[in-house]
């Protein structure tokens, strides 16, 4: 469920008809939905009602914007990071330094060292290396860091290969195989409180089974790593839960969610830690577009928008699919390619789908685009960066400036040696 709802024929954002947002602020521009958002944390909790001891962290990469953040904030969440900037950006937002994540499997040492200097909750180490670095920095610190280790459990997530994290040829983790070798070495190292295990397999999961088996192969691991004399009081399960993007998407729900780790998990007798992203986030927004012709083509007319693949980069990406519809829909369809105005024939979001009907000075959405959003947009062909709103109930503020094209310029140096 969302709230952006049909009213006396017109789009609407909680009570802001988006007709409004399109002559105050322009288009193209993403439009977040505060109570969508809000019931979203609120319903991924409830689901994990029967896990005793748990933490919830945002998968920042998914929506960093410090408006989303702070409302998450309010929630109870933490946050889990992949880079220094996001790691400060959830400290702006409100978040405690002690519900920080800090997961990626390219940390610099600069970005260990800031870490432990803000005093986060939890590294993720990805690899052994880094893990030794973590202890030697922070035993010149004289603190100790709380760490796990992420494993990779070789399990296919059935998602896009471009978002799949738990097989053994993707970079993420260590093997499951050598795990238990490379904690010993790591949990012996002064500076290092290693305290459990992390994994994450995959991003837009339609299926509970993969996570399940997952979950049942760092289960046997807990219970080897503790046979071997360590302490496991943390487990990280990672996120990825998907969510509907089109008519007859189905994923699983949270409260099924919920009900797989409480009974997977039972006797692990740990805290474990979640890291929820899309699921919180994507239906809470929708990417605001003006359609500005509709071409003839050779089968079907491009329906030509205001918005581009570098606004909303997933359907370039990944094929993804994103519902688009009038808002203000007659109640006519018509079969159309939707494209933006970037030079590339990659620029496409949709190819000969039936859709609303629309003409030029229409406005309309991209549905589902609350996650992985504005947090991808660039500024390709110079185009302004694609601003960003928040609606709640009856009023909506601009959370994210639309930057445009000759502010970019502008911190750019010719030489004045080029003559």
């Amino acid at each position: 469920m969302d709230h952006f709802e049909l009213r006396d024929g017109v789009l609407h954002a909680e009570d802001i008809p988006l007709p409004q947002i399109a002559a105050e602020v322009g288009t193209p521009v993403y439009v977040y939905s505060r109570a969508t958002l809000e019931r979203h944390a609120q319903v991924f909790r409830d689901a994990l009602k029967d896990v005793p001891k748990k933490h919830l962290a945002f998968a920042i990469k998914c929506n960093p914007n410090l408006g989303v953040l702070r409302v998450l904030a309010r929630q109870g969440y933490g946050a889990d990071v992949v880079s220094g900037g996001e790691l400060e950006r959830a400290l702006a937002s409100g978040m405690a330094a002690e519900d920080i994540v800090f997961s990626g499997v390219g940390k610099t040492r600069a970005e260990l060292a800031q870490g432990l200097d803000r005093g986060i909750g939890q590294f993720n180490i990805e690899h052994e290396p880094e893990g030794a670095a973590l202890a030697e920095i922070a035993l010149a610190r004289e603190t100790t860091a709380n760490a796990v280790l992420r494993v990779n459990p070789d399990v296919d997530a059935g998602t896009h290969a471009k978002i799949s994290t738990g097989k053994a040829e993707n970079k993420f983790g260590v093997g499951i195989d050598v795990a238990p070798q490379i904690f010993a070495r790591l949990a012996a190292l002064p500076g290092l409180n290693l305290r459990g295990v992390a994994l994450h397999i995959g991003s837009q999961l339609t299926s509970l089974a993969p996570l399940e088996a997952a979950f049942e192969r760092v289960g046997l691991l807990v219970s080897d790593l503790r046979a071997a004399g360590h302490s496991i009081t943390h487990v990280d399960l990672g996120g990825g839960l998907g969510v509907p993007y089109k008519p007859g998407d189905n994923p699983p729900s949270p409260a099924d969610y919920g009900a797989m780790v409480a009974r997977v998990t039972k006797d692990w007798d740990v805290t474990l830690m979640f890291e929820p992203g899309r699921v919180i986030a994507g239906n809470t927004g929708v990417l605001l577009t003006e359609v500005l012709w509709v071409k003839p083509g050779a089968s079907n007319p491009f329906v030509i928008v205001d918005a581009a693949m570098n606004d909303l980069a997933r359907p370039a990406l990944y094929d993804a699919y994103h519902d688009f519809v009038a808002v203000k829909p007659t109640g006519e369809k018509m079969t159309a390619s939707i494209v933006g105005p970037v030079c590339e024939t990659g620029d496409t979001f949709a190819r000969d789908r039936e859709i609303d009907a629309v003409q030029a000075g229409d406005l309309a959405v991209f549905r589902t685009a609350g996650a992985y959003g504005a947090t991808m947009a660039s500024t390709y062909n110079s185009r302004s960066l694609v601003p960003e709103v928040l609606v709640d109930g009856g009023r909506y503020i601009v959370v994210a400036d639309r930057i445009a094209a000759g502010t970019i310029m502008a911190a750019e140096r010719v030489p004045d040696w080029i003559d």
